[in-house]
């Protein structure tokens, strides 16, 4: 069902804006013009014909982009239904690894870099902490997200991390017996912080550019990183269906956005530090645009990761 304002509206009345800017990448500007003409007659149509009642339906054409509000609700659909097929029939836990935004400056220089930096990371701490907290090889489902409720770079992973795994000797074992926490959240906190900061400062000096962003590295150093676990979830329906709320969201649906007038965007955010109370925001509109560019992934980008 068509929303009274969509996404579309507002990149078709503040797109040039935007470009006047000549900040956009190409591909960002191809990612916004895809979105702009989804489900109009530009992409032209398709007849659709119900073979017991033989009721016709007409509907425009979809751009099929993973950016779009308007196409991921079927991909998801479908990435659930598989992954629970695969999915092993035990205790799964929710963690979520998080970056904090001294670094968005490094982000925004190479996201590709970056990125994939934080995916290892991530699995490079969770396969520790299986080995020396419970000595079994272990696996997860990661999903990256870049955005933060009010369109901010907030760049974090979350997790669906199986309670069990292999031993060094090939048996199979169940971990996290408490029910309550899988790794203890400071250790895990620290280890990331430690792990990401050493890998990002390696790989900048490769690229001879840590004298740009030792700054922010420093801060990042001084800042306490936050890692969430939270308890176990119940049956594998549940957890892949709760891991599905975050595999193919994008920076804001129609849903969210409440109006478009005097050239502002209102749309609804969560309010995490009011108890999670959704509240109304209001942005300018090409300021609105040019956040949800920033969350434009790079080309052939692997957002969804399983590893173990």
């Amino acid at each position: 069902m068509r929303t009274r304002f969509e996404l579309a509206d507002a990149i078709n009345l503040f797109g040039p804006g935007l470009l006047t800017s000549g900040k956009l990448t190409p591909l960002q500007v191809k990612v916004l013009g895809k979105i702009a003409i989804c489900r109009t007659a530009v992409l032209g149509g398709h007849q659709e014909e119900c073979d017991s009642c033989g009721t016709v339906r007409y509907s425009y054409n979809s751009c099929g982009d993973r950016h779009c509000p308007k196409c991921q609700a079927a991909k998801q659909a479908f990435w659930i239904d598989n992954l629970i097929r695969s999915t092993l029939p035990i205790k799964h836990y929710h963690i979520v690894f998080t970056v904090p935004h001294h670094l968005n400056s490094v982000c925004l220089h190479n996201q590709k870099m970056y990125y994939n930096l934080l995916f290892s990371t991530v699995w490079n701490v969770l396969r520790s902490f299986g080995y020396s907290h419970f000595g079994v090889e272990g696996g997860a489902v990661t999903v990256l997200h870049t955005w933060g409720q009010n369109l901010t770079l907030h760049p974090h992973v979350h997790c669906i991390v199986p309670a069990a795994g292999y031993t060094l000797n090939g048996q199979w074992k169940n971990i996290g017996h408490s029910g309550n926490y899988l790794y203890p959240v400071h250790q895990l906190s620290e280890a990331f912080k430690g792990k990401f900061l050493d890998s990002l400062k390696r790989t900048l000096r490769k690229q001879n550019k840590l004298s740009l962003f030792n700054h922010k590295v420093q801060q990042a150093y001084n800042t306490r990183w936050v890692v969430n676990c939270e308890p176990s979830l119940a049956s594998v329906e549940h957890v892949v269906k709760y891991l599905g709320q975050y595999t193919h969201r994008v920076a804001i649906t129609n849903q969210r956005i409440l109006n478009i007038a005097s050239g502002k965007v209102t749309f609804i955010i969560k309010d995490y530090r009011d108890g999670g109370i959704k509240k109304p925001i209001t942005l300018d509109g090409v300021d609105c645009l040019r956040r949800f560019t920033m969350h434009i992934l790079p080309r052939r980008f692997v957002k969804i990761r399983r590893y173990g």
